[in-house]
């Protein structure tokens, strides 16, 4: 059960040895969590830990972000995959100007009203940087409690239960549940990750359900796997935007050719990006939006 899961003993675990990760500092502020967090949705830690202070420099206020050039933001983005974050994050500062003068709200709701900004993203600001209890849930914390308290090997899709389970482990104090929070997602990077969980350092194992049952095999539900990326319409995708990132000037059909082997897939990719708002199609040439 929940409840008897040591979380006074993760909390200590926590406390010595999480990662030194820039939004984790003190001095981080609202809008440099929220930027993180939509960082981390589909980026590794430690390439996040890389770029986001150099974001935070060149846009350090939602206003500085809100009037920056977009080819400037798309540029900025650089390798950190899914560009279309960019936009949306763009997009987001440009609300929190319109609608709270400049400041990340801290209420969930209002959060969850921001474009670009789903329920985890919202949950992690409201409970990461301003300290209040709400059950935060990612790809780990469900690994986690699937294994803890559900003794299953694997979390399976994701299910409305998911809050509900995570949020039965918090304390009822806002700042300790919140220490809970971001330990619960540690452990799961750290401790008890997909492949190779590391038991024997684990400061829960002793309660673990999945550890007493003697590690029995997942059978339930598994969420879909993402299609191979080499030789993909993304792989595509990327090509032509890291081109156009060290470009000044528009890039020309004839040299859009040249990036890519599959002429209708490289089609299909110019096309997708246009829809997207990530590049712009003129003529025979495309560029940057501005």
């Amino acid at each position: 059960m929940p409840g008897d899961l040591p979380m006074n003993e993760l909390a200590e675990w926590y406390l010595d040895s999480a990662r030194d990760l820039p939004w984790r500092r003190p001095e981080f502020d609202a809008w440099g969590t929220l930027v993180s967090e939509i960082m981390l949705q589909q980026t590794q830690a430690s390439r996040v830990a890389v770029e986001i202070d150099r974001w935070l420099t060149r846009w350090p206020t939602p206003a500085d972000l809100a009037d920056a050039p977009t080819h400037e933001v798309l540029r900025q983005w650089g390798t950190l995959g899914y560009p279309r974050r960019a936009l949306r994050l763009q997009d987001t500062a440009r609300a929190i100007v319109e609608r709270h003068g400049g400041a990340v709200p801290r209420d969930v709701d209002a959060l969850l009203a921001l474009p670009g900004v789903g329920d985890y993203t919202a949950r992690a600001v409201a409970v990461f940087h301003y300290g209040d209890r709400h059950p935060v849930v990612d790809t780990n914390v469900r690994r986690v409690v699937a294994r803890a308290v559900h003794g299953q090997g694997e979390a399976g899709p994701a299910r409305r239960r998911d809050l509900a389970d995570a949020e039965a482990l918090l304390p009822a104090d806002a700042r300790d549940a919140s220490v809970i929070s971001i330990a619960l997602m540690e452990l799961g990077a750290l401790v008890c990750t997909a492949r190779k969980p590391a038991c024997e350092a684990c400061p829960i194992a002793d309660a673990c359900a999945w550890r007493a049952a003697g590690y029995p095999p997942y059978e339930g539900r598994r969420a879909p796997r993402q299609s191979t990326f080499a030789g993909s319409d993304r792989q595509a995708r990327g090509t032509v935007l890291r081109a156009l990132r060290g470009l000044d000037v528009p890039l020309t059909d004839a040299e859009a050719a040249q990036l890519w082997h599959d002429a209708e897939q490289l089609e299909r990719a110019l096309a997708s990006l246009a829809a997207d708002g990530l590049v712009v199609r003129a003529g025979a040439s495309t560029r940057l939006p501005d």
